[in-house]
Parts: C-alpha cells; sequence; structure tokens
C-alpha cells in the first residue's frame, strides 16, 4: 500500500486557507465600503473634521450598536430639566444623561456626538429632555438652548390689541394684524364646545400665565385663550348672571368696564353696584374706560387708554361712548379678570350711584348718592 506525502496532503489546506482569508479580506472591504452609506442613512454624513480612519472607527461602532441611539429608554418617560454648563464637556454630560436615564449608554452616545461633530456645537443653557425621546433626537436637542415654549403672561385689562403686540415681543412668531383679524371674525373651529358667544372675541382673552410653544399659530394662541376662559368661569357664575338678567357677553361687558375702573380689587363688588343701579334707573353709565376705547390708540400719549380725557373726547360719537349711550356697550372692552367677573356676579349691596377716585393717588374711590355729593368729592 502506497502512503501520501505530508506535503501532499498539506496543500489542500492551505489553499482552503487562503480561499477564506481572501473571502474575509473581499468581504471586509465591501463592508468598509457600504459601510459609510448604511450610517449615513441613520446617522446623516460625518464631521469634516474627522480623518478617514476615524470616520471608519465611529461609522463602525454606530452601526453594531444604532438601536441604543434610535430607540427611546423610555416611551412613557415624562421631560425633566436638564442643565447644561458653560465649557462642560460631552464626556460629562453623555455620564450625566445616562445617570438620568435619558439615554441607553454613555460612550456610544459620545460616539455619534463626535461622529456627527455635534460635541464642537453644543449650547450651555437649560433643557426639557424626556427619555421618550431617542438619543439621537435629544443630542440635536442640546444644540439649541432655545427653549420650544415661552411664557406669556396676558394682563387683566388689557384690549385685544394689546394682547396682539405682546406676542411677537415674547418671542411668538405672531403678526399682530393676523391675531386682530381673527379676534373680530374667528372661525368656528378655534371655539370651545357650545360656545355660547356669537360675533368677537373681545374680553374672552383669559388673563393669566401660559406657556405658549413658539411653533403655534395665531388661531392655536387665539384657542388656548378661549379654552381657559371657557374652564376658568364656572357653571355657578353664569347661572348667577343669567339670574341677574345678563347673558355671558352683557355679563363680560360689564366686568371689563369694571375691570378698566376698579384699580384696587377689593373695590370691583362697589364699583359693580353703582353700575347696576344706574342701570335701573335708566341712567347712563357714565364711563371713562368705554370712551377710551372708543378713541382707540393714541399716537402722542402711545397708549390705547387715553388719559386725561378732553372735553371733545367726551363728545366722541361711538356706540362705545356710555355718557351719551344709555345702557351697556356693543361689546367688551378688556379682558376681565375673575375678580371683576365675581363683582358682577356678586355686587355689593350699596346705595350709590356715582364714584370719582380720591386724590391721594392710592387709586381708591370715594363713592356717593347725589350728584352733589359727587362733586363735593372733588379734588381741590
Amino acid at each position: 500500500m502506497t502512503g501520501r506525502s505530508s506535503e501532499g496532503c498539506g496543500r489542500p489546506v492551505v489553499l482552503l486557507l487562503l480561499v477564506v482569508l481572501c473571502l474575509f479580506v473581499v468581504g471586509g472591504l465591501l463592508f468598509l465600503e457600504r459601510l459609510p452609506t448604511a450610517v449615513a442613512r441613520n446617522f446623516g454624513p460625518p464631521s469634516p473634521a474627522l480623518s478617514a480612519p476615524n470616520r471608519i472607527w465611529y461609522a463602525a461602532q454606530l452601526e453594531l450598536r444604532r438601536q441604543e441611539l434610535l430607540l427611546p429608554r423610555d416611551p412613557t418617560g415624562p421631560a425633566q430639566t436638564f442643565e447644561i454648563s458653560s465649557g462642560e464637556s460631552v464626556d460629562a454630560i453623555a455620564t450625566r444623561l445616562e445617570s438620568a436615564s435619558l439615554i441607553w449608554k454613555a460612550d456610544i452616545f459620545r460616539v455619534y456626538m463626535i461622529y456627527a461633530g455635534l460635541d464642537r456645537s453644543i449650547q450651555a443653557g437649560s433643557y426639557q429632555l424626556s427619555p421618550a425621546q431617542t438619543p439621537l433626537e435629544i443630542a440635536h436637542a442640546m444644540q439649541d438652548a432655545t427653549p420650544s415654549e415661552v411664557s406669556f403672561y396676558l394682563l387683566p385689562g388689557w384690549r385685544a390689541e394689546e394682547v396682539a403686540a405682546a406676542l411677537p415681543l415674547n418671542g411668538l412668531s405672531i403678526d399682530p394684524q393676523t391675531f386682530i383679524a381673527l379676534v373680530q371674525n374667528p372661525p368656528l373651529s378655534i371655539l370651545p364646545p357650545g360656545w355660547p358667544v356669537s360675533g368677537g372675541l373681545e374680553g374672552y382673552l383669559y388673563p393669566g400665565e401660559y406657556q405658549l410653544r413658539r411653533d403655534y399659530s395665531a388661531e392655536q394662541i387665539l384657542q388656548t385663550f378661549l379654552l381657559r376662559f371657557d374652564e376658568q368661569v364656572p357653571m355657578d357664575l353664569r347661572v348667577e348672571f343669567e339670574r341677574r338678567g345678563l347673558s355671558l357677553a352683557e355679563a363680560v361687558t360689564l366686568a371689563s368696564i369694571v375691570q378698566r375702573e376698579a384699580v384696587v380689587e377689593d373695590e370691583r363688588p362697589l364699583v359693580a353696584s353703582v353700575f347696576y343701579n344706574r342701570l335701573a334707573a335708566g341712567m347712563t353709565l357714565g364711563s371713562d374706560p368705554t370712551v377710551q376705547y372708543a378713541l382707540g390708540y393714541n399716537l402722542a400719549q402711545s397708549t390705547w387708554w387715553t388719559n386725561p380725557l378732553s372735553i371733545d373726547d367726551l363728545q366722541v360719537y361711538s356706540p362705545y361712548n356710555t355718557y351719551q349711550v344709555t345702557g351697556l356697550p356693543p361689546g367688551p372692552i378688556c379682558s376681565p379678570a375673575i375678580s371683576s367677573l365675581q363683582a358682577v356676579a356678586y355686587p355689593a349691596d350699596s346705595p350709590y350711584y356715582y364714584f370719582r377716585a380720591l386724590c391721594d393717588g392710592s387709586g381708591r374711590h370715594a363713592f356717593a348718592v347725589t350728584y352733589d355729593e359727587h362733586l363735593q368729592n372733588a379734588c381741590p
């Protein structure tokens, strides 16, 4: 029996190893060739500042651990405030994000930040971040410290034009004229369910503090104000308006006058009683703020509320001039606070028909039953 030499047996093994090695090399080269395209689909192009070897190294890590960047840590997790200090390193930020359970792993988050060049453009500031965001979304959120929401305070006593002017001043991209047009002719789609008021929305922009998204449209902002009004003016108050013979529109109109007349909150029920007494007696309301509303913007004084009013001002022809027209004006003149609405629902029981400001600058008023008493309360 003739035996084969060991050399003859080894050749096929060597050839097989060479074939495997060639396949491995070819496969590796194909992988490296396709890697940038595959990674770019999920993570975008690499930073131009990276060297070619680093691009491959970081891209390979991203491809192997992509789920840790593309999936949120907790889809139902609430937002939390995350502060970034000036000069804080990406390593420190990534570690804190992991500790706060906002991302899966700090090391792969850091890899992505460097790969994308985002480690060089992190902005110091306060962020609202959530584990419901993907780590990728969190990485990009940290490039802009501008908050997605702004605080907006709608002051009691503002007329719609003042609200409109304040919106862009508070960082909202709203054209004041567009907003006013919506207030005057609101689309049905923005009105709360069962909204009982027809016509314009002056007076129904509920005062208070709001958190408004910067990307809100004028319609969304106006709807937010209306929904707050609908929520904050309870049914028992509306029932009381009806008991006093006032529709919601009439009650808001009277409350808006009380709002502008009574600077001191605890005087509002007494001021409301004066107007009720005058209405019952068939007298005009004789309210300066209604004339101010009729006059509109005073260019010389840079205000919507002309003060003081002249004799000529009091002669302005307008259904809002309550020195000339008996009863309530056609609609509200401003946004009343809830205390003014409550004063209309529950006015004081008083004999007064007149009031005028005290001379001490306190904002309080002297009240009178007769016109002679009213004249005596004038400042010396």
